[in-house]
């Protein structure tokens, strides 16, 4: 939540609540696809 607050700001720009949820929604894929670019590439040995 700490990330997402620094990232994103910690308020919601849009007043309606359907607007908010998709607001919300675009936030945390961006901070997941930001986080999926840092992580590294594993690859399993057989």
């Amino acid at each position: 939540m700490y990330r997402f607050k620094q990232l994103m700001s910690d308020k919601l720009k849009t007043n309606q609540f359907n607007n908010q949820h998709t607001e919300t929604i675009i936030k945390v894929w961006a901070i997941n696809k930001i986080i999926g670019l840092c992580m590294p590439k594993y690859q399993q040995h057989s």
